[in-house]
C-alpha cells in the first residue's frame, strides 16, 4: 500500500459504521480497514498509517476479510473488534466444508469476463448471484474488446441483454489507461469495488490500469484462453480517481453457499413464471400443470437458463446444509472436549 496518510473517508468509512460505535469505543479504539489477508496476519490501514494484526495472538480475527473494518484498542494487548459488515461476498471453499470469505463492505462488483473462450453466460450468472445476495450493484466488464471486431462485440452484448436487460455492460481494453476511465464513476473517493472473474480475464491488468500500485500479471494460454493464478491473495488498491479496488484471486471453481435470494433474484423471470405452476412445490420437470415447462416448450424460456437456475439453487442448498452440519459437528466436538477436560480436572482435585 502507499506510504501516504489517508482519511477514513478515503478508506471507505461511512456514517453507518459511526452508528455502531459506543462512546467507550470512540475514546479507546482507532478504526482501521483490512487491506491484505495473509495466513498468519492481517494488514490494516487507518489514519495513523499501516497496522498489522497477529492472527496467532488474536485467532478470532481469522474470520476477517479484505474490506472489513476493525477497531484497534489503544491498549496493545486488547483484542480488536470487527464492525458489522454492510455487504459480504463468500463461497464454499474448494475441497473443504468451510466458507471462504472474498470481500466485505463493497459498493460495486465488477464481474470481469473477456471477449474470448472465457465468455460464459452461466458463469456470469454465478457471479451475478453473489452480487445480488450481497445487495451490491453489479457491472459486467468485458475485457480484451480490442481483439474482436464490432460484429463479434455486438454478439456478446446481445447475448447478455437478451437474458439480463438491466445489467450494465462496459467493454474495454484493460491495457489502455484512457479506455478504463469508463469505470471511473464507480471508483470515486470512498467507493470500494471488488473484481470477480476467472483466471486470465484481465482482472489484474485492469487493476494496474486503474490503480496507483502495480500488481503482477501473467499471460494466458491462447489455445483455450485459460489463465494462470497471478493474484494469490486479496488486496485493496487505491485507484487514480480515489476509490479502492479489491483484486481477488481468479476462481476456477465458484461453489455457491447461502445464496438462495441471490439466485432467485438473478432468475426473477423464472420465479415469476413458476408462480403460475399448479403445485407450489413444483420442481419444473415432469409435473402436470408446470408453467415453467410450458414456457420452455413454447420457446419463451431458454433451456440453458432453466438448467443453470435449477443447478445453482440445488448447489447452494446442498452446500449450505453441508456447512451447517459441519459447524454443528464442530460445536458438538468442542463441547465434548470442554466436558472431558472439566471431568479430568474434577478427578484430579478429589
Amino acid at each position: 500500500m502507499p506510504e501516504n496518510q489517508y482519511t477514513l473517508q478515503q478508506l471507505g468509512w461511512k456514517a453507518v459504521f459511526n452508528q455502531q460505535l459506543t462512546l467507550d469505543e470512540l475514546e479507546q479504539t482507532v478504526p482501521y480497514r483490512v487491506t491484505q489477508v495473509f495466513r498468519n496476519r492481517l494488514t490494516l490501514l487507518g489514519e495513523n498509517g499501516e497496522h498489522n494484526v497477529d492472527l496467532a495472538q488474536f485467532p478470532a480475527m481469522q474470520q476477517s476479510t479484505v474490506g472489513d473494518w476493525l477497531l484497534i484498542p489503544l491498549e496493545p494487548a486488547t483484542a480488536p473488534v470487527r464492525l458489522d459488515r454492510q455487504s459480504l461476498f463468500q463461497r464454499k471453499a474448494p475441497g473443504a466444508n468451510t466458507s471462504q470469505l472474498i470481500a466485505a463492505n463493497v459498493d460495486t462488483a465488477f464481474i470481469v469476463s473477456s471477449c474470448n473462450h472465457d465468455f460464459n453466460l452461466s458463469r456470469i450468472e454465478r457471479y451475478l448471484a453473489l452480487a445480488k445476495e450481497a445487495d451490491v450493484e453489479a457491472v459486467l466488464v468485458l475485457t480484451k474488446a480490442d481483439r474482436v471486431n464490432e460484429q463479434q462485440l455486438q454478439t456478446y452484448y446481445e447475448q447478455i441483454q437478451q437474458q439480463h436487460p438491466h445489467l450494465l455492460v462496459i467493454s474495454l481494453n484493460a491495457l489502455d489507461s484512457s479506455d478504463v476511465q469508463k469505470l471511473n464513476d464507480w471508483c470515486k473517493v470512498g467507493q470500494t469495488v471488488v473484481l470477480l472473474g476467472s483466471s486470465g480475464v484481465g482482472k489484474t491488468t485492469l487493476t494496474n490500469s486503474l490503480c496507483l500500485t502495480q500488481a503482477a500479471t501473467a499471460a494466458i494460454r491462447e489455445d483455450d484462453s485459460k489463465g494462470r493464478h497471478t493474484t494469490t491473495s486479496r488486496s485493496l488498491y487505491f485507484t487514480h480517481s480515489g476509490g479502492l479496488i479489491l483484486d481477488s484471486p481468479g476462481m476456477r471453481e465458484l461453489q455457491l453457499t447461502d445464496c438462495e435470494e441471490g439466485v432467485r433474484a438473478v432468475f426473477e423471470d423464472i420465479e415469476l413464471i413458476a408462480q403460475q405452476c399448479k403445485f407450489k412445490d413444483c420442481q419444473h420437470q415432469s409435473e402436470p400443470g408446470c408453467a415453467v415447462v410450458q414456457a420452455l416448450n413454447a420457446g419463451e424460456l431458454e433451456e440453458r437458463r432453466l438448467t443453470n437456475y435449477q443447478k445453482m439453487l440445488a448447489e447452494q442448498a446442498r452446500n449450505s446444509m453441508t456447512l451447517a452440519q459441519s459447524h454443528q459437528q464442530d460445536r458438538a466436538f468442542g463441547k465434548l472436549i470442554k466436558s472431558s477436560l472439566k471431568d479430568k480436572k474434577s478427578r484430579l482435585e478429589r
